[in-house]
């Protein structure tokens, strides 16, 4: 045999060598049995009912149903907007809303500012304006009272006549405010103070130069504030004890 068959003898040899081994390596014992559950997914094979809707548009209309609105649909709000964004575009020829719609959003929260700051500046003169009142109560100083005949011709006025009217009436807090004016048309007969209805109390006492006569005015003033704007009844014993103090003080002013 020449030297190339003996070497084919030998690798056939070597293969069979191999296959018998790898088949000995083989054992049947070594697989491991795998089981395959049954699937469970169950299958609902009961008849089906076949459902009708009638009048779907009819039942499910308004604000709630609705999911795309127009302006035209949505609120005054919304239509507000829309049409300062109309009239941007319109003053500023602007072709892109996007800047009309800014430019709406910064003259809105402009003008919310401006109407609270004139919100709080009203309020805030009502409450320290001479005629206003306070948060908690009555003004010590408002003006005398409001602007009637009697007030606009203090001069021409019987005030005797009327505090006999009203005493018999049993008005005594009427009476206090007459007892007041008739004190404020002597002290401008005198030339004291310098009647105007629309003054305060406060403007005549600063007017008023002599002591005495500044001391009795701020008391009857006192009297007049408690009684005729404390609303509420006033009996015999409180209205004697003004009477008496408005008497006094009148004899007292000297034209």
């Amino acid at each position: 045999m020449n030297k190339s068959t003996w070497l084919h003898i030998i690798f056939l040899c070597i293969g069979f060598l191999f296959i018998s081994e790898s088949s000995a390596s083989v054992n049947p014992n070594n697989f491991e049995v795998v089981l395959v559950e049954k699937d469970s997914l169950q299958i609902d094979t009961s008849s089906i009912e076949k459902r009708h809707f009638d009048n779907l548009k009819d039942t499910y209309t308004g604000e709630d149903y609705i999911y795309e609105r127009t302006v035209e649909s949505s609120g005054w709000w919304a239509r507000f907007k829309q049409w300062i964004n109309d009239w941007f575009m319109d003053l500023f020829n602007l072709k892109n809303k996007g800047q009309a719609s800014n430019l709406t959003d910064i003259a809105i929260k402009i003008a919310g500012v401006i109407i609270f700051l004139l919100v709080i500046y009203f309020i805030f003169k009502a409450v320290i304006n001479d005629e206003g009142t306070w948060v908690f109560g009555k003004s010590s100083d408002k003006s005398i009272i409001p602007v009637t005949d009697i007030e606009a011709n203090i001069q021409a006025t019987d005030f005797k006549a009327l505090i006999n009217s009203a005493e018999k009436e049993n008005n005594y807090r009427l009476a206090v405010r007459y007892y007041y004016l008739w004190i404020l048309k002597n002290l401008a007969n005198a030339e004291i103070i310098d009647y105007d209805v629309e003054k305060t109390n406060s403007d005549y006492q600063n007017e008023i130069t002599q002591t005495d006569v500044k001391e009795k005015f701020n008391y009857t003033s006192y009297l007049y504030n408690y009684i005729w704007y404390g609303e509420f009844d006033v009996d015999d014993k409180q209205f004697n004890k003004a009477k008496s103090a408005f008497i006094n003080f009148l004899k007292d002013i000297k034209a």
